[in-house]
């Protein structure tokens, strides 16, 4: 028996209306007519103009910065659709937030990764789907099926083209160790070798050293992350690979870049040529930087949706 609805509607809230649309484009269906405002005290508004009754809906929403009101829009928005009768919901958070709080690192530690997916799951949502968990293991915080979309192949794909000519010059490396298990699973879709950053204090109010494990001279390298944030850790690889591995260039790739406080102007004075996200998170236009590119995933999360409709696999998609 198919549990799907009668038919796809794609609803988007303020956080990445341009990704909802591109999704809808590539769907070749209309955006969903609703309206997200706020009230005069601040508090979240959220009217649907189009009946949803039966239907499969997917609402679209990053809980990017700012991340409260985002997540609170994205809950709002799956009570109205319950509450209106649809046939399911799929909650699209293409960047997860309050993902880095995974688990208690010191005590009396909140796990807001597991109350964030609580939210959502009582809110109404009947499955998620989004990319690039920072953990894994927040799959195993929903009561709900989880469909988490790797941003791999499309950098794969981007790759490929550019390196075409001189494939055997280039390298992949990992900018800690705590990524290592990512970058060599993109290293062998690249079929290239891999590097490690390994960053660590000899001393207490020491600064870090670091060491580069792996021969990255006169290499074109690509440095993978799954999130930029602050940009400290990711530029200082750069600074390394360059400096201490003789390396001739360093590209770096990450599927969120969330790009807080200093990190624009970090990049923009780095040894990196250049830095490659998705568009997770869209493009804030105070941002003057030439050496930030996007790609879209909305091709890939258009798929995933006709698929999650149609009852089929996702999987193929990782590959």
């Amino acid at each position: 028996m198919i549990a799907h609805g009668k038919d796809i509607k794609i609803f988007s809230g303020n956080s990445n209306p341009k990704l909802a649309m591109d999704i809808c484009k590539a769907l070749n269906t209309q955006l969903g007519n609703a309206e997200v405002g706020t009230f005069s005290d601040g508090e979240k508004s959220v009217s649907i103009y189009e009946t949803v009754r039966g239907s499969d809906v997917f609402v679209v929403q990053s809980t990017c910065s700012p991340v409260n009101d985002n997540l609170m829009e994205l809950l709002i928005m799956i009570d109205a659709m319950k509450r209106a009768s649809a046939g399911r919901i799929t909650a699209v958070i293409p960047y997860f937030g309050y993902a880095r709080q995974d688990r208690k690192t010191k005590p009396r530690d909140p796990i807001s990764a597991k109350l964030v997916a609580n939210l959502i799951t009582r809110a109404g949502a009947d499955r998620v789907l989004t990319m690039d968990l920072h953990a894994n293991q927040i799959q195993g915080f929903f009561d709900i099926p989880v469909d988490n979309l790797l941003g791999s192949p499309i950098f794969v794909h981007h790759f490929m083209e550019k390196y075409a000519g001189c494939h055997d010059e280039v390298m992949v490396v990992s900018p800690d160790v705590g990524s290592v298990a990512r970058a060599r699973a993109f290293a062998q879709k690249l079929d290239m070798p891999l590097a490690i950053v390994d960053k660590r204090r000899q001393k207490a109010n020491s600064s870090e050293v670091m060491n580069i494990i792996g021969d990255v001279r006169d290499k074109r390298v690509i440095l993978l992350d799954d999130m930029v944030d602050t940009g400290g850790s990711l530029c200082g690889a750069a600074k390394a690979l360059v400096e201490i591995g003789g390396a001739k260039s360093v590209t770096a790739c990450a599927s969120h870049g969330v790009l807080s406080g200093p990190a624009v102007s970090r990049i923009q004075e780095s040894d990196l040529d250049e830095v490659i996200f998705l568009d997770t998170i869209p493009a804030r236009p105070e941002i003057k930087c030439d050496k930030i590119k996007y790609l879209s995933v909305a091709e890939m999360f258009a798929e995933a949706i006709e698929r999650i409709y149609e009852e089929v696999s996702v999987s193929p998609l990782f590959n």
